[in-house]
């Protein structure tokens, strides 16, 4: 049996990333269909070797639809999830409008895919931030081995997770500054090309941001709720891939040796990881690929039972599209859709 599945927000980055993923992966859809704000209907996308004709997402139907890939903000989700999700359609929700719901699951399938048979309450499942996604795909496995208490985390994110204003941002300041035209700023506080900024999101009254408190929340959602976790979220000059320097400290010993075959093990994870020049990833040969990268695995030898490791991850896929498609994967897999209908 196929399924009919929709995508909101298809013209955009991670639009046209799940649309992409759902042709690689032959996911059993017997139909595709592309929706946007009235703006962008009659737009043309890509769909494996066929071309969509973008919808108006105020004049669809859900009715018959099974599965709908939600990635057109937070106040859109706001406003159409709920309303789609009485229909029988399950919404999986890209964004952070129900991310912290206590009836909607937060999933990474590597991590926490169980979980996910709470969608029934609304019938959303939400997907988290993208920093989030790779982090705690990396952690869970450590987490079940050793236990962590505490993770110290500070982000190299690409300016794709702004979206295609911001990494047009960046072209423009960048070949500005080679030919000694005028740099403008608009998505970005501080210009971005040849240059890292410590801030993304709002800044909050303790002085942390709202990319910074996700971190923290989501993982405790997903993983464990007793983790510590410290971070410092920075935007760096990279169009697509986001790079984490972690530092976890645990309950037991757990050496690096053992956390690199804990890792190698792992769903979702390859380990690239020689102590040799070039013997790591980053974030330019990881974009277009799956998989969640971990370098530079070592002691810390500051604390007791304490391990640094790098991790690198494509943000539009695993951070973002990829981990959606999973989700839908899941759901299907389990045979879970029917509660749905049962549920509106």
């Amino acid at each position: 049996m196929g399924y009919k599945v929709a995508v909101v927000g298809a013209t955009g980055n991670v639009g046209r990333e799940m649309l992409d993923i759902l042709a690689e992966r032959a996911f059993p859809a017997d139909e595709v269909v592309a929706l946007a704000s009235r703006r962008s209907q009659g737009q043309e996308v890509s769909f494996g070797d066929k071309i969509l004709k973008v919808k108006a997402l105020d004049a669809y139907d859900f009715s018959d639809t099974d599965i709908c890939l939600m990635s057109a903000g937070g106040e859109t989700s706001k406003e159409w999830s709920p309303r789609i999700g009485a229909m029988g359609c399950v919404v999986i929700d890209n964004s952070s409008a129900f991310r912290y719901d206590s009836d909607v699951p937060l999933i990474v399938p590597e991590v926490n895919a169980d979980a996910i048979v709470g969608f029934t309450k609304r019938n959303i499942i939400a997907n988290p931030n993208c920093s989030t996604a790779q982090l705690v795909v990396a952690l869970k496995p450590l987490h079940d081995a050793a236990t962590i208490k505490r993770v110290v985390i500070s982000t190299y994110q690409s300016v794709s997770g702004a979206g295609k204003e911001a990494m047009d941002e960046l072209f423009n300041q960048t070949r500005a500054v080679f030919t000694a035209g005028e740099i403008r700023q608009g998505k970005f506080t501080k210009r971005i090309a040849f240059n890292v900024i410590p801030h993304i999101d709002v800044f909050m009254e303790d002085g942390y941001t709202k990319e910074e408190w996700k971190l923290v929340a989501e993982t405790k959602k997903m993983l464990d709720p007793k983790i510590k976790l410290t971070a410092t979220a920075v935007r760096v000059p990279v169009f697509i891939g986001h790079a984490e320097a972690v530092n976890v400290e645990f309950e037991r010993p757990l050496s690096p040796e053992k956390a690199t075959e804990i890792l190698r093990a792992a769903p979702g994870i390859l380990v690239i990881d020689k102590r040799e020049d070039g013997g790591y990833m980053t974030p330019h040969e990881a974009a277009g690929e799956d998989a969640t990268y971990i370098s530079r695995i070592r002691e810390d030898a500051t604390v007791e039972n304490g391990l640094n490791f790098w991790c690198v991850s494509d943000n539009l896929r695993k951070g973002a599209a990829l981990n959606t498609v999973q989700i839908a994967e899941v759901l299907i897999n389990r045979k879970l859709l029917n509660r749905a209908r049962q549920a509106a």
